[in-house]
This record gives structure tokens, C-alpha cells and sequence, in this order.
């Protein structure tokens, strides 16, 4: 089972993780690819300023649908860190879950098995 960028949107991530176990074989696997947290501070600083900030003032200027980068911008902000989203995908039920940062933590791909 995959989802890339697309757990964020769901109403219930759990939920939809639990559902996720549900449907997927015995031993099969779950991947996740979402925006995450950077794991250098000052950097992730910087980053979340420039999503809060700056982003939506250049699609203020310049996109049909600001609000679309708005909205962008503060899902990425209110999603969970690496180790909470881990930590939620284990009480869906998956287990051997890890992950790995991709641009030192912008993005996070996660994975499980179903047991």
C-alpha cells in the first residue's frame, strides 16, 4: 500500500492507516511519502518561515488559487514529526515501521509491514 503526499489530507490519518492494514495482505507493506520535519533546527526555522511567510505571498501574486498555498503551508506545518508519524502508524497496527529523510527532513518517507 502506498500514499504519497495524501495522508496529510485525510480527515482521520489513523483511521485511514488502520483501513490501510485492513486491505493490505499478510506480510505486505506500507510506504509513505510526506512532507515531514527537518532535523536541523535552524534550518527547519528558516523553512517554516518561508512556507508561513513568503510562499503564500508569492502565490498571493502570482497563482489562481492562493488559498490552495496557504492551506499547503499550514498542513505541512501542523503534520507530525518523523517519530510521531512513526508513532501513529504503529498504533494502526503496523509493525518494523522506520523511515528515512529525504531533503535533511522535508520529506519523510515511511515504511511497515503488516504482520
Amino acid at each position: 500500500m502506498t500514499i504519497s503526499f495524501g495522508l496529510r489530507n485525510v480527515a482521520d490519518p489513523g483511521a485511514a492507516l488502520a483501513e490501510m492494514r485492513r486491505v493490505t495482505r499478510p506480510g505486505g507493506r506500507l510506504v509513505v511519502c510526506e512532507f515531514s520535519t527537518i532535523t536541523i533546527a535552524p534550518v527547519d526555522m528558516i523553512y517554516r518561515r518561508y512556507l508561513l511567510n513568503i510562499l503564500p505571498a508569492i502565490a498571493r501574486r502570482t497563482a489562481r488559487s492562493a488559498e490552495a498555498y496557504e492551506y499547503l503551508a499550514e498542513s505541512i506545518t501542523d503534520w507530525p514529526d518523523q517519530r510521531e508519524l512513526a508513532g501513529l502508524i504503529e498504533a494502526a497496527g503496523w509493525s518494523a515501521v522506520r523511515w528515512r529523510d529525504l531533503s535533511m527532513g522535508v520529506v519523510a518517507v515511511h515504511v511497515g509491514r503488516r504482520g
